[in-house]
């Protein structure tokens, strides 16, 4: 979501060349998993993710979403007709260069259009073979369990971090029905704002310096050691940044050490 135009994650990414040296860098670190979505630029960090794809050799599953509209930096809006994501979905297959999409992702809930009707054109995207699998993002419990109802759910995408814990349900539902969980905003980011609280918060510190690591760091690593399948999607411009929440996967918290964290931030006194 980052490499595209700035404020507001709207056009191109200034730098084109670098932000596929980044992904590229991404790539020969391990990472096999990319999301994006066609609100992103729109369209244009599909495009960008497209013509690294096109040059590798390597496997990487890439997850796009459709469902909302982006048409500025500040104006931002659902769009879940069926007609609709049908339209976006061909469009990002041919902005990514796929012939079919690995995961599809609803984007959000559209207030105007019943929920069963856009679950159910993604499914016929899925019949259709233009989709392998289905995701949702920023749904309810409830909302999950309606979409279970019509077609297999392989992934859930809501805002989930060590300072915003109230999707736990969704989370716990998630883990029981053999759903992966990709929590967003993993270092508290918010919408319009390169600032990652998480990456500075002195509540951290002690921990951090235990582990020597930062403390963005240590908010990833508890995210990876949260629940066995939240996969984590951190977003960056920088290579620096890239390696550094690569290396968060290289450190083990103590089980006292999670638990403090969680309740910590959660305002819960541990025993």
């Amino acid at each position: 979501m980052r490499l595209c135009g700035q404020p507001g994650n709207f056009g191109p990414y200034p730098d084109w060349a670098s932000g596929k040296r980044l992904i590229r860098r991404a790539i020969e670190l391990g990472v096999n998993f990319i999301d994006t979505a066609h609100a992103y630029g729109p369209g244009w960090n599909e495009s960008l993710i497209g013509e690294v794809l096109a040059d590798l050799s390597e496997e990487v599953v890439v997850a796009t979403k459709g469902g909302v509209e982006k048409t500025a930096a500040d104006k931002v809006f659902p769009d879940a007709r069926p007609s609709q994501l049908r339209l976006r979905c061909e469009e990002s297959l041919q902005r990514l260069r796929l012939e079919r999409i690995p995961l599809y992702q609803l984007h959000r809930p559209d207030p105007n259009v019943p929920f069963a009707e856009s679950v159910g054109a993604l499914a016929q995207l899925r019949a259709e073979g233009k989709i392998r699998h289905v995701g949702l993002s920023n749904v309810s419990l409830a909302q999950i369990e309606e979409a279970l109802q019509i077609v297999p759910i392989a992934s859930v995408q809501n805002r989930f971090n060590l300072a915003e814990q109230a999707d736990s349900d969704v989370l716990e539902l998630c883990l029981a029905r053999g759903i992966a969980y990709l929590p967003w905003g993993p270092l508290a980011a918010k919408p319009f704002s390169p600032e990652a609280p998480l990456s500075d918060d002195h509540r951290l510190a002690a921990i951090a310096r235990a582990h020597s690591a930062t403390e963005g760091q240590i908010a990833l690593a508890w995210l990876l050691q949260h629940a066995p399948h939240i996969v984590l999607i951190p977003g960056t411009t920088s290579t620096v940044h890239l390696e550094e929440n690569i290396l968060a996967k290289t450190i083990i918290l103590s089980t006292v050490e999670s638990l403090s964290l969680g309740a910590l931030f959660n305002n819960v006194k541990t025993r």
